[in-house]
């Protein structure tokens, strides 16, 4: 039986076999048990967190989810991918996205450890993808500025900080700031936002909202 402490994590790859031969390590600390999936994906119950890698998200991230039906385990989709909308279609379905060479396996264990606490995790390269499309559009543009101007400037960094996966514990290690400090920061920020939560926060921060019909 697991340590309650350690995650069960479910390693999908219908296009190959996983890259990382060092991660999960047999002593990671976080990680206690690895399952491989391949099609059709049959997701135990138990599972904690599910990664999926894969050549083309539009197709394999729709058909996990349908195969994980009501089960709700958080997904993190590695693709080569990187155009916005790969990204959006992931972020919007509720998956984290890691653009294949914009990770370490130090940010890819971030990636899943966030996961498990509601937090979805964007790679830079991914971030940017999300960016792009909204300087695609001048008049989203103008509008994602005035709402960026409702922050302050340090709650700006919060945000940038945020947008990348970040939880408040190392958003505030990161500004010299105590979680405590950070959280209440992410409260003033959701109001101004009118967000319901972080995932939403970092989708109108990113402008995302402006370039779902690009």
């Amino acid at each position: 039986m697991r340590s309650p402490q350690r995650l069960s994590l479910a390693l999908a790859c219908p296009d190959g076999g996983w890259p990382h031969e060092d991660w999960p390590a047999p002593d990671d600390r976080h990680v206690g048990r690895v399952v491989h999936l391949s099609r059709p994906f049959r997701v135990p119950e138990d599972v904690d967190v599910v990664v999926l890698r894969c050549t083309d998200p539009a197709t394999s991230f729709p058909e996990l989810l349908g195969a994980m039906g009501e089960l709700g385990v958080p997904v993190i989709v590695i693709s080569a991918r990187r155009d916005t909308e790969s990204v959006l279609d992931v972020f919007r379905g509720g998956g984290a996205y890691l653009v294949e060479g914009d990770y370490c396996t130090c940010l890819l264990s971030a990636a899943v450890l966030a996961a498990t606490i509601g937090h979805t995790y964007l790679s830079p390269l991914a971030c940017d993808a999300v960016r792009e499309g909204v300087r695609r559009m001048s008049a989203a543009g103008t509008a994602l500025e005035r709402l960026r101007s409702l922050l302050s400037p340090r709650e700006r960094q919060i945000m940038d900080l945020l947008s990348t996966g970040l939880g408040a514990q190392e958003i505030g290690l990161g500004l010299g700031l105590s979680e405590k400090t950070v959280r209440n920061n992410l409260s003033n920020i959701y109001a101004k936002l009118d967000a319901r939560g972080s995932t939403d926060a970092v989708l109108r921060w990113l402008g995302a909202a402006s370039v779902l019909r690009i």
